[in-house]
């Protein structure tokens, strides 16, 4: 059974390259019949944090992605990474080096050995270690007199590492281009690379798709599974998402324009935004562009992902301002054609946040909530909406647009006696139905010989505080009568 991981640090929020690499772990497990693990590695101590650790559960809840097992905090694990350094270091596949600590990061000590290749003027030899080849005895006789080392994996001095990688296929290196890793620190800590190795051995993983910025751990991470004789799992890098120009995606270039939580919290839909990063770096071989989670499961395939990195496209630490529009139009998408039933309860949570919501909407005024939404939602592009540009219909406290204003009232003086006349007229209808309410207000312009466009786009000024929305006519259904007639006379609008 395929069995993959999804392995965030918890050092920060869930960013979107980490999210777009959950997605397509669980959308190959699934496609597969296989299992999405979730893995938190969380063995930087210094750095990781409670709150990085909330932070990603809930993008990962937002985006529906639930781990089939138990989850893994890799940090637990550090006494099994110990011991597997130890079978290692037993088995003379590692080695220990009594090399003074300030000096024995792989930093160091890879500085270390150009530098001297520089001054010899020869090549660089990565075995250069004094301790690789120390007796085992000498070497046994020193831990025990209590004098601190770091336990190195031996490299072997000849061949290369091969693998093929789903996405960018065959990989080499050389021997010679890698250094005797740190397994172990002196201080007892587990490495990155170990502790991986050891974490995806035991939790029998099958695939590994992460990053292509691991390219050059997997190397690494393939001499470890040698040396433990395990097989090494499939692998499949993911082209790095980068910023226009090229740069990499950062916090600290781009502000929480990286984070998961931005976008849920500016009003997107988390199966647009699935749908937006499944298209991010991956193509399903087809001109259509929204898919559902059962569909993006059924095409998904390692051969679609590109080789060549993609391009999150942003204006600014805004998520609403897109240089190419994609994100926010697929979210509208979904807003306009998704289930209203799906759609209700999502509004429903939004003008709750927003202090908008009233209880009559889930009872006697259900009908008027289900029709208000179904009927605003067509020009909306988030869940903000309806509490921004939507407040009109569920507040009597709402902002009017200067711009609107300006452009569909002010150009009009004629309409600040016109629009309380119109009130006049609905307060002597009856009947307030749209076919109704139609008839009436072009009749009210044919009869003022102005064209009906003045009057409605003034009277949507008003009544909505906005240039756009649906139809009038349905603006003074949703609005209703009273509240209808009371806006019209308003003259709050010619003080804006």
């Amino acid at each position: 059974m395929t069995r993959v991981r999804f392995a965030p640090s918890p050092t920060g929020y869930l960013h979107i390259g980490s999210a777009r690499t959950a997605l397509f772990n669980y959308l190959y497990a699934r496609h597969t019949g296989g299992k999405f693990l979730l893995r938190i590695e969380d063995t930087d101590l210094a750095r990781s944090t409670d709150e990085s650790t909330k932070s990603i559960l809930d993008g990962l809840a937002w985006l529906g992605f639930s781990p089939d097992e138990e989850i893994v905090f890799q940090s637990n694990n550090a006494p099994k990474h110990r011991l597997a350094a130890i079978r290692l270091l037993e088995s003379g596949a590692a080695y220990r080096d009594f090399t003074p600590k300030e000096t024995s990061s792989e930093g160091n000590v890879k500085a270390a050995i150009v530098e001297r290749a520089k001054r010899d003027g020869g090549e660089r030899d990565m075995r250069d270690n004094p301790y690789r080849d120390l007796p085992r005895s000498e070497s046994d006789a020193r831990a025990d007199a209590g004098e601190p080392f770091a336990i190195r994996l031996k490299v072997p001095v000849s061949g290369k590492t091969s693998f093929e990688d789903a996405v960018y296929g065959l990989q080499e290196r050389d021997y010679s281009e890698i250094e005797d890793l740190v397994l172990l620190r002196s201080d007892g800590h587990p490495l990155y690379n170990l502790a991986v190795v050891c974490d995806d051995i035991e939790m029998g993983i099958t695939d590994v798709i992460r990053g292509q910025d691991h390219l050059t751990n997997t190397h690494k991470q393939i001499l470890i599974y040698e040396a433990l004789g395990a097989a090494a799992p499939r692998f499949g890098h993911l082209p790095l998402i980068l910023a226009p120009g090229g740069k990499k995606l950062s916090k600290r270039l781009h502000g929480e324009i990286v984070s998961m939580t931005t976008y849920r919290d500016a009003g997107f839909l988390a199966e647009a935004f699935r749908n937006f990063l499944a298209l991010l770096g991956w193509s399903p071989k087809s001109e259509k562009e929204i898919y559902t989670l059962d569909e993006l499961v059924e095409i998904f395939s390692l051969e679609g992902i590109h080789r060549n990195n993609a391009i999150f496209n942003f204006d600014g630490n805004n998520a609403k301002r897109w240089t190419d529009d994609k994100a926010i139009w697929m979210n509208a998408e979904y807003i306009r054609t998704m289930p209203l039933e799906a759609l209700l309860p999502l509004v429903k949570e939004e003008l709750r946040n927003a202090k908008l919501w009233r209880e009559e909407y889930d009872d006697v005024d259900r009908d008027w909530f289900e029709k208000a939404v179904d009927g605003i939602r067509e020009r909306f592009f988030t869940l903000k909406d309806f509490s921004g540009q939507g407040r009109a219909y569920f507040s009597e406290d709402f902002d009017l647009d200067p711009a609107a204003i300006e452009k569909n009232l002010k150009k009009f003086p004629e309409l600040k006696t016109l629009l309380p006349e119109l009130a006049e007229r609905f307060e002597a209808m009856e009947d307030f139905s749209h076919d109704r309410i139609e008839e009436v207000v072009r009749g009210f312009a044919e009869e003022k010989r102005i064209k009906p466009g003045v009057i409605m786009n003034g009277a949507r000024a008003v009544l909505s505080g906005v240039a756009v929305g649906p139809s009038m006519i349905v603006v003074f259904e949703l609005i209703g009568k009273d509240r209808s007639i009371l806006r019209l006379k308003s003259q709050v609008a010619w003080n804006v």
